[in-house]
């Protein structure tokens, strides 16, 4: 396991002094109860947190916060696995069962929202991993990061598939009060066969609509990211239907479709769990995918188009560039001028 390995240098560079934690800073772990069984936990002091997106990247923000590595929802299609050979960790299974937790993450955030150096951009988090995954359940390390941000009245931003946000609910609330803050929930459908095969390890879709619905219902708007729309599989006109009218019942503030893209190491394993579970349609994805990650933009525009339409008919809209939501930052009790509108936060995509 080359713990070496995980290094703040995105060019990466094999130093030494480059690495975000020392490997004698790993303690691993494992619980005996029902909900951790078969799972380890590698808790490690780590030597950053926020970290900048790649230029080459197609995400609108430039900084995210990732307290885990790996993944307890174990969904098939996650993009993320990659991430886990650079340990020498397995992609498939050793993603959904071996997770890497930062525990200092809360102490290294606070540390770098105070440097002079650091200038209040917004942070984006839950676009790797989940924060909200299981282990946060045991860890608790969101709490102390949301409040961080708070403190320092920096913008950010969440997306989860996770129930476990609503516990962090006044923290959120306090955060809004102060800057922008802007919650996503990832609902790609409503199947509840397909949800089980292919997201085993998260809450149901109807949980997490339901988060959304007690987010909104407490001041904070949310919106829905509808990933991923799995093409033959969950595209179907009809099921784009159920999932967008589930959505707007939610009260989603806007519903965002994103097409199911396979980079190298979750193509593989998707690949895989499409042969077991649905063989008649791998020759079809290697015609679609046969490109690239991505599916045609064709397919992608044609997605879109039918997931804005049923949005309009349902009263929500799609999250568009330069419109986020904003939050109006108070005054100090002295000041004689009205409050003026917070930063501008980015969107997820």
């Amino acid at each position: 396991m080359r713990w070496e390995n995980l290094t703040a240098d995105l060019a990466g560079s094999p130093a030494r002094d480059a690495a975000l934690f020392d490997a004698d800073a790993v303690t691993t772990r494992t619980f005996d109860t029902p909900e951790f069984r078969g799972i380890t936990f590698h808790e490690i002091q780590a030597r950053s947190i926020v970290n900048r997106v790649p230029g080459a990247s197609r995400m609108p923000f430039e900084w995210t916060v990732n307290p885990y590595r790996g993944c307890s929802h174990a969904c098939v299609y996650c993009f993320a696995r990659k991430t886990h050979s650079y340990l020498d960790l397995d992609t498939g299974l050793g993603f959904d069962s071996q997770i890497v937790v930062k525990v200092n993450a809360p102490e290294l955030l606070r540390r770098r929202l105070a440097s002079p150096r650091w200038h209040g951009e917004h942070i984006a988090m839950g676009t790797n991993v989940d924060c909200y995954q299981r282990a946060e359940g045991r860890y608790g390390l969101m709490p102390g990061i949301i409040a961080a941000l708070r403190d320092h009245a920096n913008p950010f931003s969440v997306l989860t598939k996770g129930t476990l946000i609503l516990r962090d609910l006044d923290l959120l609330k306090q955060a809004s009060e102060v800057t922008d803050v802007g919650i996503s929930v990832s609902v790609g459908f409503t199947d509840g066969e397909l949800w089980r095969t292919v997201e085993p390890g998260t809450p149901a879709p109807e949980r997490r609509l339901d988060v959304v619905r007690t987010l909104t219902d407490h001041g904070i708007g949310c919106g829905v990211l509808m990933a991923p729309v799995i093409p033959f599989l969950s595209d179907h006109p009809a099921q784009l239907r159920a999932t967008v009218r589930a959505v707007a019942a939610s009260g989603a503030t806007s519903v965002t479709p994103l097409v199911l893209h396979l980079r190298p190491g979750a193509r593989e394993w998707f690949t895989a769990w499409l042969e077991r579970h649905h063989p008649h349609l791998v020759r079809r994805y290697e015609r679609l995918y046969a490109e690239g990650a991505y599916a045609p933009k064709w397919y992608q525009r044609r997605i879109t188009r039918q997931v804005h339409e049923l949005a309009q008919e349902y009263g929500i809209g799609p999250v568009r560039a330069g419109m986020p939501r904003r939050i109006t930052v108070p005054e100090p009790t002295l000041a004689p001028a009205p409050a003026a509108p917070g930063p501008t936060q980015l969107t997820l995509l």
